[in-house]
């Protein structure tokens, strides 16, 4: 059977830094940060008192009647948001199109947490009476965006939602990727939404000492390699990108920001939440995203790590970057846009192909932001475009994601 190809003809986002596409890769190049003091609850009594939160969002601002609002978690109401921007800079005529063979794949890595959190507290103040809202269920289930996507634009072609916690939008996209390819669907909705900035949220990454505590600096907490890190800043918002079949695009005149050129999937089989120490799944995961698009290591011009600024994970990224591209690796860049962003988690992976597909549209590499101490255990002959963005020649970019359970995703996209 002849492989489909897959490109990107439709882009859209919700985040910490921008509120859609043109507003965030500006703020990329620019490198902004997004953190700042947390404002969804009272945070006073935690380690953590500052997240990357979204800004200035309204459901009504964003086109969402109060009955989307009232019956959508905000991971939905996100998805919403960028799905539409997605769908309208894609063009696709939504009344020619073959429904049969437009399908939807929206991950989250946890769903309505704050939904399923309010209805537990509402429940105990209120004298435990078995009162529950009858939309709590469809409000917390993670494939729930995916579900209200297809609704909305009538796709009945492959609907699902992945889990695999920070690797939910990658395994999501190449689901999407794969589905065309094999020619079961033209066209696909695909990424990820997360609404994580929670009391129960933040609560549990502290006490499993994952983010980072820094609220003297937070603005600048997310470093990634940088020597004083001390674990990643909490982000939401969402992804969206249209996967399309190369012909079915070119035949109506599509615009087309990239082709996605191969997807790496392995698992560390390791720990619950440490990445394996020699890096062997980082290193295979990218090894198999470069051979299915047919390249070479050396093809590479942009890696956008998973870069999370913990202690362990970045030393352990760069070893498996260095393992596989050898002498190449000092001649590409590198960079984790997670110090702007923050950790999205289970929409991390599509926040940050659309910082690939910046890279390519722009032809710049978005910084690391927020570096100041060199890390003796990181090797920085490498390039981790450090600070500043930097302008040049960006063909192919690949993009990883690992997550608890060591999941690991890459996805790789390149110039036509």
């Amino acid at each position: 059977m002849e492989l489909k190809r897959v490109v990107i003809t439709g882009i859209g986002t919700i985040n910490p830094i921008g509120n859609n596409i043109p507003e965030y890769f500006d703020n990329l190049v620019a490198g902004k940060s997004g953190a700042d003091w947390i404002t969804r609850f009272d945070a006073s009594l935690f380690k953590t008192r500052f997240a990357c939160e979204i800004k200035g969002y309204s459901p009504e601002k964003f086109g969402l009647d109060k009955k989307e609002s009232r019956r959508n978690d905000l991971f939905t109401q996100y998805a919403l948001v960028a799905s539409d921007e997605a769908i309208r800079d894609s063009h696709l005529d939504l009344d020619a199109l073959d429904k049969d063979r437009a399908g939807v794949i929206v991950g989250s890595g946890i769903g309505g947490v704050e939904t399923l959190f309010k209805e537990i507290k509402d429940y105990c103040d209120g004298g435990y009476e078995p009162r529950f809202s009858p939309f709590l269920v469809p409000m917390m289930i993670p494939d729930i965006a995916a579900g209200m996507i297809s609704i909305k634009y009538g796709f009945r072609g492959p609907n699902y939602a992945t889990v695999s916690a920070c690797s939910t939008s990658n395994h999501a996209m190449s689901d999407a990727f794969a589905m065309i390819r094999l020619g079961k669907a033209d066209v696909m909705i695909t990424g990820g939404s997360e609404a994580p900035i929670t009391i129960p949220s933040i609560g549990g990454f502290n006490s499993a000492k994952a983010i980072s505590t820094n609220n003297e600096e937070y603005k600048t907490a997310s470093r990634p390699f940088d020597r004083t890190r001390d674990g990643f800043v909490m982000g939401e918002g969402s992804g969206i990108l249209i996967f399309e079949e190369y012909n079915h695009a070119k035949a109506r005149g599509a615009k087309i920001y990239a082709e996605v050129g191969g997807a790496g999937l392995t698992g560390d089989a390791y720990h619950i939440t440490a990445p394996h120490p020699n890096g062997d799944g980082a290193r295979r995961v990218m090894a198999l995203a470069i051979e299915e698009a047919g390249l070479q290591p050396r093809d590479v011009d942009y890696v956008n790590t998973h870069g999370t600024s913990t202690p362990l994970g970045d030393i352990v990224e760069v070893k498996a970057i260095k393992n596989l591209f050898g002498d190449h690796a000092y001649k590409m860049n590198i960079s984790s846009t997670k110090s702007m962003t923050g950790h999205a988690l289970g929409a991390t992976g599509a926040i940050e192909i659309l910082a690939c597909v910046c890279a390519l549209e722009r032809q710049v590499i978005p910084p690391t932001i927020n570096f100041k101490e060199e890390d003796p255990e990181i090797d920085y002959k490498l390039n981790f475009t450090f600070n500043e963005a930097q302008y040049r020649p960006v063909k192919v970019a690949l993009s990883n994601t690992f997550g608890f359970g060591g999941h690991n995703s890459s996805l790789l996209i390149k110039k036509i």
